[in-house]
């Protein structure tokens, strides 16, 4: 990863006699470095006539290991547009705040620091308010179309604080419930009636017998790793206290609209699972969104996933596109997925 280095703002943090630091410089290049970021200098044209060291600072613009910014230009500008064009974070203390208009990520690239001693913390960038957003619009607009196909989808329901024992309890309390009232599976939004469960356990590894249930348990990405650990105790506990036959398959999936340290189930009939997503899914988005929703398509597979009760996840391509022309604008396609 890349990060411009505002050099004016460094090397002006805590001045000596009213002087920028280039010693400043050198240890905010030094700690970048050590983290595995690619540090690249850049200063406006006033800093070397201001900076403590002007005989080593010009040595190192003459050596290109600190660019200046174009005579006439504004620099914080010219800061913004490099790090959009490069896809760059911003190592300063510069808010920025004239430019918000026009650069509306400033926020999740500009990586803030302190001196202390003389040694620099970085800091860390903030996490785009509108990105959890959009990625939740996004899959909120594919089940959508999902549905006017024919494929129902679990709804979103009350997140539930996360842990092994809660997930168990509230999947036994779920399958008895469906099980003492005879609820209609499709009144109850939870399942869907395609028999294709034989084939989706011959995919099972040591999935011997067919299980009563697949229990989706959906998770933050943040707490996916936790979940996948309790997965086993969780089929074993439910399969016991039920006195199931075989005990449910459980499947951990990342899923974009539950929250940090919560849960959701979808709970299938075990005849009734989708063995893979019936379509694919093509996001065409603004290029501003492009590299965040491309990072995050697997998420937005499984969410799809998990909320239609499928095995396999849909495809999800995603491709930027020039007619898209703000932040935030999307255009979703389904194609045929399954056997093709």
């Amino acid at each position: 990863m890349q990060v411009i280095v505002d050099a004016s703002n460094v090397a002006h943090f805590g001045k000596k006699d009213g002087k920028p630091r280039l010693s400043n410089l050198l240890a905010a290049v030094e700690a970048l470095e050590k983290i595995g970021y690619h540090p690249i200098l850049i200063a406006d044209a006033s800093l070397r006539h201001e900076i403590d060291e002007k005989e080593e600072f010009n040595k190192l613009l003459e050596e290109e290991k600190v660019h200046q910014v174009p005579s006439g230009t504004n620099a914080d500008h010219y800061i913004l547009k490099i790090a959009e064009e490069e896809d760059a974070k911003i190592l300063s203390n510069d808010a920025f705040r004239e430019f918000y208009d026009e650069f509306r990520d400033i926020n999740s690239r500009r990586i803030p620091y302190k001196f202390i001693n003389g040694k620099i913390t970085i800091g860390s960038s903030a996490k785009p308010k509108k990105i959890r957003n959009i990625l939740q619009k996004i899959c909120n607009q594919t089940l959508s179309e999902f549905e006017k196909k024919g494929y129902d989808s679990y709804k979103l329901k009350k997140n539930k604080k996360l842990s092994g024992i809660a997930v168990a309890k509230e999947a036994i309390d779920r399958i008895s419930k469906s099980k003492d009232e005879g609820i209609d599976t499709k009144l109850e939004g939870m399942f869907m009636k395609i028999p294709l469960f034989d084939k989706v356990m011959k995919m099972v590894e040591d999935a011997e017998r067919t299980s009563d249930f697949i229990i989706f348990v959906l998770v933050s990405p943040r707490d996916y790793q936790e979940a996948v650990r309790n997965a086993g105790n969780i089929a074993v506990t439910v399969g016991d206290r039920l006195k199931l036959d075989h005990a449910p398959l459980v499947a951990v999936r990342n899923d974009l609209f539950t929250k940090p340290g919560t849960f959701e189930l979808n709970i299938i009939y075990s005849d009734e699972i989708l063995e893979e997503s019936p379509f694919d899914v093509n996001i065409t988005i603004n290029d501003h969104d492009y590299s965040f929703v491309k990072k995050n398509s697997r998420n937005i597979a499984s969410t799809v996933a998990a909320r239609l009760g499928t095995w396999k996840f849909p495809i999800v391509s995603v491709k930027p596109s020039m007619l898209m022309e703000k932040p935030g604008h999307y255009d979703i396609n389904l194609e045929k997925g399954g056997d093709k």
